[in-house]
């Protein structure tokens, strides 16, 4: 239950704030101008439903305090994205919109398409909303600026064979990899392609036309011709992005529409006139905020990691836009102005994104409405079924997976509000337990989970590791035998955590103090959702011993090579991926990896094996 501190105890300052649960946990991260007046809101009796759920179940609250608005701003932002606290509303799909980056970190900086989290070093463009149209857009401008596209295997392999591959000889590269072009007249290369996919067409498409006509009144004919088919290409590739103002101007626009559940958020990005990136994401309203508030939210969410433009069009504008324009400011360097456009040419724009957002909206719902209540039924149906508690809302699953008691692996994968939550699966090699004993395998993997829950918990919160959350449901692979060896793990840990075993054979579940296992429908929900946790921990266990069981017999194989020494052999596994593929592959190929000597005495070796 959630103390209220006595006021005087909280200052009268501007500062963030965070609620945590019973475990430490970081349950929501707020921000607040006076943490004294923002807190006490928090323990009115005409609460929010959302914040009513938050409150209830939160343990304690703690605060930090700044110097202003802005800083808390900038602590809020780096607290959210350290904690993912499941009340703060979140970007659901931030990661998941392809980008094109530029690796410039490396020496040979590298063009690809790439998702997932930010890395250092990589100069990211977009985000685009297909990553279909940034691939057609890459290949019209390697014709003009040839940047290598390859894998760093691929270009270690073709440097040491001193051949280049195709992609030079079609003029979509320019060879550095076989020093067909020096370090200079590359990074020209890669920042040509960088300026254009900021926007900066108009400096690309004079340099081609003057290097075009130059070569022509030389009477460089074939000069010439290259270059206006590098033109051609670069605007064919400007036609791809839609030209909105005729100004050329740099902003972005941020539209939404909402119901009481989720926000769908559409972003345009414009640079020098024309869309060079859009997103359309749908946001779980995990909290109670106005229209304006969740804009301040995206704000933070968005360019908490980015550089802002000069203008930002929205939709609504955010409660004190004047504390974000500073914070905005200090993130970019510069003014920053937030505006809500009333005519002309960028309300237009902001209409598209709107209407963007609209329809995303639209197909949204058709697929939504099934989903939710499919979910909540089944939680509440296992709930029933099992006559736990409350609904259990994190499962764990836990699976082993051997043959013949060679490279046995356990598996523990999680569920959240009926979801996976693959940030928070984890694989255990098992090391105590000799030849094929199941049941002693999974007592050491839950007793490992759980002691290194124990002594994560014992911790200070901001020390705590990835075990540190339990779970409200324990759900093992097996029926009686392995239920019995989680019941002695938790047991001996003292633990109350509600734990089941699940059967594969007739889907039986077996409850701990119980002979006869339960029977559950099968037109209950509670059934297809303990199928898909157990198939997932299946999966993700297999999935482990085949990687261990392919390393092992790559080693075995490897192991008697002479000249394969572990760098050689990490590189040979990185290539080809599996023994399968290695034997597949021909001397040449072996060749590109290793020594002609060391690949020739590979080669025999792979096929007597």
């Amino acid at each position: 239950m959630l103390r209220r501190p006595p006021s005087s105890e909280i200052p009268d300052s501007p500062g963030v704030y965070r609620f945590r649960d019973t475990h430490g946990a970081v349950l929501y991260v707020g921000k607040a101008k006076s943490l004294r007046k923002r807190l006490a809101n928090y323990f009115a009796r005409d609460l929010q439903v959302r914040t009513r759920v938050m409150v209830d179940s939160a343990e304690s609250v703690d605060w930090i305090v700044t110097d202003n608005e802005v800083a808390a701003i900038m602590l809020e932002f780096s607290l959210v994205q350290e904690h993912q606290p499941r009340f703060n509303i979140r970007l659901r799909d931030d990661k998941s919109f392809p980008y094109l980056a530029i690796t410039r970190h490396q020496e040979w900086p590298r063009a690809l398409v790439i998702r997932g989290k930010r890395r250092k070093g990589i100069q990211y463009f977009g985000p685009y909303a297909h990553a279909y149209a940034i691939r057609q857009t890459l290949d019209l401008l390697l014709r003009t600026f040839p940047v290598r596209t390859c894998t760093d295997a691929k270009f270690s392999r073709h440097e040491a064979a001193g051949r280049p591959c195709l992609l030079f000889h079609i003029e979509r590269c320019s060879g550095p990899c076989v020093g067909e072009v020096d370090v200079g007249r590359y990074g020209d290369h890669v920042d040509g392609l960088a300026g254009f996919l900021k926007g900066d067409t108009d400096t690309v498409v004079a340099r081609l036309e003057a290097t075009m006509y130059q070569a022509a009144e030389e009477q460089q004919y074939e000069q010439a011709a290259r270059s206006r088919d590098q033109l051609a290409a670069v605007r064919k590739a400007m036609a791809r992005q839609e030209l909105v103002t005729e100004k050329r101007e740099n902003f972005d626009v941020i539209a939404f529409t909402e119901d009481d559940l989720e926000i769908v958020l559409s972003v345009l990005n414009i640079r020098r006139g024309r869309v060079t990136g859009q997103t359309t994401t749908v946001v779980d309203r995990v909290e109670d905020v106005t229209s304006s508030g969740f804009v301040a939210v995206i704000l933070r969410q968005m360019y908490g990691g980015d550089e802002p433009p000069r203008t930002i069009l929205c939709q609504e504008l955010p409660d004190e836009p004047d504390v974000w324009e500073d914070w905005l400011r200090q993130r970019r360097g510069g003014p920053v102005s937030l505006r809500v456009p009333q005519r002309g040419a960028k309300r237009r724009v902001m209409e598209t994104a709107h209407a963007n957002a609209v329809e995303e909206f639209a197909r949204h719902r058709l697929r939504r409405h099934s989903d939710h209540n499919a979910r909540a039924k089944a939680l509440n149906s296992l709930q029933e079924m099992l006559d736990l508690p409350d609904a259990p809302l994190r499962i764990e699953c836990y699976d082993i997976s051997t043959i013949q008691g060679r490279d046995t692996v356990g598996s523990m994968v999680v569920f959240e509000d009926g979801l996976p939550k693959k940030s928070d699966y984890r694989r255990f090699k098992v090391r105590s337990v000799e030849g094929q004993d199941d049941l002693a395998s999974m007592e050491e993997v839950l007793r490992r989970r759980f002691t290194a829950y124990l002594a994560d918990s014992a911790l200070p919160v901001e020390e705590r590791g990835r075990f540190a959350y339990p779970p409200s449901l324990v759900v093992v692979d097996g029926g009686a035998g392995q239920l019995s060896r989680a019941v002695k793990v938790l047991t001996e840990l003292d633990l109350d955590i509600p734990v089941i075993g699940l059967a594969k054979k007739l889907e039986e579940v077996y409850l701990p103090g119980q002979s006869d296992p339960l029977s559950i429908p099968r037109s209950e929900e509670a059934l297809y959702l303990l199928q898909r946790v157990r198939d997932e921990a299946h999966r993700f266990a297999i999935m482990y011993h085949r990687i261990l069981r392919g390393k092992r017999m790559v080693d075995s194989v490897l192991d008697d090579v002479i000249g394969v020494g572990p760098r050689r052999k990490k590189a040979l596994l990185r290539e080809f991926g599996s023994l399968k593929r290695m034997r597949a592959a021909s001397k040449d190929e072996l060749a590109g990896v290793v020594p002609d000597n060391v690949a020739s005495v590979l080669y025999v070796a792979l096929h007597e094996g």
